[in-house]
């Protein structure tokens, strides 16, 4: 349970930075989201989550 913790703090860390570092930016990425078809982000969500599972595989192993 610690290491989940320690794993979800440090996504909430690294998702936070660049809302801290480039707020105005993320403000036009966030617009810009709300103007793609739900189906493209379904797509990219699925992707960014195969990318994770294969890092955390390629990490315990």
């Amino acid at each position: 349970m610690d290491f989940f913790l320690c794993v979800i703090g440090m996504v909430m860390v690294v998702e936070g930075v660049p809302y801290f570092i480039f707020p105005d930016k993320m403000k036009l990425w966030v617009k810009a989201m709300l103007a793609m078809p739900e189906s493209s982000l379904r797509g990219f969500g699925l992707v960014i989550m195969l990318v994770g599972l294969v890092l955390v595989y390629l990490g315990r192993t």
